[in-house]
């Protein structure tokens, strides 16, 4: 899943309101003086623990080839090697000339410290799923085939960013809307299919199922009448919180937790075209899109370079930091078969919360999606800290 510093959750956007109701009288709301009598609430900092570990502790770790995911961090180093804090590493990295396994091993274990993440409970366990970049069909205007819309961010939809003023609510970005001289939540997905908000067709396709997962992957390809693809990604969302359909359907004995995939959901919709919108409507976030470049190899992530695929994860940047490498633990999708791969943390997502949680960067089409699709695994977790930059030890 792409995208994703968005999440604030609806409790915490309502016990805001009040304060930022002074700024909505402009269109682009600057950052509020702070009140003194208005009470913030207190975001308390995910209770991750970090535990320094050994490199023989990382599984395969001496037999992995590291090729792939040197290219996938030679991505990171893009985006962080200006930070004071990355620049030696990233340096250091660019200096290597064409290096074998052995010599990127030496480098990995020379530059960084492994530490081992444990969930607030002190388990090291926790949930690895997949996710992909799917294929949708579809067509600039709406025709009788193409009649779900893909849309565009809305020109009614507020970002509200109160780092600056309140640093306990870094991370959090509220959406809103401009009701009178209040700001009010942003239309929920029920809200949006029955028209309202300041809507922006980018395309129209064919199937809703896939539109719906299409916003929950983040990003995808368009195929026009004519044969062409087109790439979409991530905009915006209208910050309302991400409730699961699988799990809606599951509560109600609709399928069972074995069957509640997403090739199960997607069977379960053909099965059930009458009972598809009102599912669906259950979940209140909708996520927006833009065209992408033609030339971009990959869809971006919320590191803001391009995903690579099968050696890319999205994370919960309240626990791992956004670009670090990540050794993960797993096993293949529905299977016991280990998969142990370096990774890089160079996305987000609406469902990934947690210390030890991943989502899987699969890459693009059906291969990929049916990867993607059925994995749920419990795997393990090291992030690799650059020397210098170690955590705290809780």
């Amino acid at each position: 899943m792409f995208c994703i510093n968005f999440s604030a959750s609806v409790r915490l956007s309502m016990a805001l309101l009040p304060l930022l109701a002074a700024c909505a009288a402009s269109p682009k709301p600057p950052v509020c003086a702070a009140p003194p009598t208005v009470a913030v609430p207190q975001v308390a900092a995910a209770a991750v623990t970090f535990s320094v570990s050994k490199w023989e502790m990382l599984p395969d770790w001496q037999t992995l080839d590291l090729r792939h995911s040197w290219a996938a961090f030679s991505q990171s180093c893009h985006a962080l090697g200006h930070r004071p804090e990355w620049r030696a590493v990233c340096a250091r990295a660019r200096a290597l000339q064409t290096p074998d396994n052995d010599a990127l091993r030496s480098f990995f274990e020379e530059a960084f410290t492994p530490y081992q993440v444990f969930n607030p409970d002190g388990t090291a366990q926790g949930l690895i799923t997949g996710y992909y970049e799917p294929r949708l069909s579809g067509s600039r205007v709406k025709t009788a085939r193409f009649k779900y819309p893909l849309y565009a961010a809305p020109d009614d939809l507020l970002t509200i960013d109160l780092s600056e003023v309140y640093p306990q609510l870094k991370n959090l970005r509220l959406r809103g809307r401009i009701e009178g001289k209040r700001i009010v939540p942003y239309y929920s997905r029920a809200d949006l299919a029955a028209g309202q908000g300041s809507l922006r067709e980018l395309f129209w396709v064919e199937n809703e199922v896939d539109l719906f997962f299409l916003q929950i992957q983040g990003s995808g390809r368009i195929e026009l009448p004519d044969g062409r693809q087109v790439k979409v990604g991530y905009a915006d969302q209208n910050g309302r919180p991400y409730v699961s359909i699988g799990r809606k359907l599951i509560e109600t004995g609709e399928l069972n937790a074995d069957q509640a995939s997403m090739q199960g959901i997607r069977r379960w919709a053909a099965q059930n075209p009458a009972k598809l919108s009102a599912l669906l409507a259950q979940n209140p976030s909708f996520v927006f899109f833009r065209e992408l470049p033609e030339n971009l190899s990959a869809p971006l992530g919320a590191l803001g370079v391009p995903l690579t695929e099968q050696y890319s994860i999205a994370i919960d940047p309240a626990s791992i930091p956004l670009g670090v490498p990540v050794f993960l633990s797993t096993t293949y999708p529905a299977t016991a078969e280990p998969l142990n791969r370096l990774m890089l943390a160079q996305d987000t997502g609406g469902a990934i919360r947690g210390a030890v949680r991943a989502d899987f960067f699969w890459g693009f089409g059906d291969q990929a999606g049916d990867k993607a699709g059925r994995m749920k695994q419990r795997g393990q977790m090291w992030v690799l800290f650059p020397r210098g930059m170690e955590p705290a030890l809780n």
